[in-house]
């Protein structure tokens, strides 16, 4: 068995096509369709489901996926431990991010490849259940997720900051001298909300539970800027976190309000996989981002929201 063929079935469940697999390998495709079929002889059983095209990967095929990610994942390992002992750091990083937290990642992505130039990021959009997905079967080197609501299992973790909430609505759907709103009173609202699989709409949800009111939502989407969009429109309103309103900046003809009665906040943190050892890429980048949290002068949650929103 060869290493390399183990990467070609790595690169086959990433394109979920043939000829886009071998070309990202750098092989023909008869070369890579018949790699693939020298490795199901050598093991015994069929790999992947053939059609006229790419159909997915066989029950013994998800097991060999499983470990060809843990193989690849130490022998890059192997690579990185070699690079970092001549003082070099090269190599792909993928970190699977919340979509609530995109705009946190961009400041530790940088800092990162400023100290490391010849690492390769790249950043995901993932769900938080996508996420302990790719931190178990080794597709992702780090991620950034949520820490109390609904806890990864099998990770070390590192607090970033704490996740805080905001109405958002049109000026006409609200009165003007408004500056705070209760979670009751934003249930009354014609609600565009998060679907459901989405962790930050659970964690919403859960709110409302808390205080026993029912919200009054409308539209659902998986994309913020499908929400910003439908809220608008004037006939709609929602709930956002406050880091994706300060990062991509606030509407002049949208009210952003504090929300009271509880005031809610979701600790957002850096996670890895738990293992040993732990890959010298994924340690560098949580040495950066260590360096980056103890030069920072955090403000109180209360006055991050108060110089956000006035």
């Amino acid at each position: 068995m060869d290493v390399k063929d183990l990467r070609l079935i790595i690169a086959l469940s990433k394109f979920e096509h043939f000829a886009r697999a071998a070309d990202a390998c750098n092989i023909s495709q008869p070369a890579f369709s018949t790699r693939i079929r020298k490795l199901e002889e050598e093991l015994g059983v069929p790999i992947v489901e053939r059609g006229h095209r790419f159909g997915g990967f066989t029950h013994e095929g998800k097991i060999v996926l499983k470990w060809a990610r843990r193989v690849i994942s130490n022998c890059d390992g192997l690579v990185q431990d070699i690079d970092t002992a001549r003082h070099v750091l090269s190599g792909e990083f993928t970190i699977g991010v919340l979509p609530t937290a995109l705009p946190y990642v961009s400041v530790l992505i940088s800092r990162f490849c400023e100290r490391h130039p010849l690492v390769q990021p790249t950043i995901i959009s993932l769900s938080s259940q996508a996420i302990q997905r790719g931190l178990d079967d080794f597709s992702l080197h780090a991620a950034i997720t949520y820490l109390e609501s609904e806890p990864l299992t099998g990770v070390q973790s590192l607090h970033l900051y704490n996740e805080s909430y905001v109405f958002v609505a049109s000026k006409p759907m609200i009165e003007e001298d408004i500056k705070e709103i209760t979670w009751e009173d934003v249930a009354k609202f014609p609600l565009c909300l998060l679907t459901k699989n989405m962790q930050n709409r659970r964690i919403i949800s859960s709110i409302f539970e808390s205080i026993d009111v029912e919200p009054m939502v409308k539209v659902e989407t998986n994309s913020f800027a499908v929400i910003i969009g439908h809220v608008t429109t004037g006939k709609y309103a929602s709930v956002l976190p406050l880091l994706y309103l300060s990062s991509y900046g606030m509407l002049d003809e949208l009210s952003y309000i504090k929300i009271q009665e509880p005031e809610v906040y979701q600790s957002i943190g850096l996670v890895i996989a738990d293992r040993d050892p732990v890959l010298p890429i994924t340690k560098e980048f949580l040495k950066t981002t260590q360096e980056f949290l103890k030069k920072q002068s955090t403000p109180s949650k209360s006055n991050q929201l108060d110089q956000c929103i006035t």
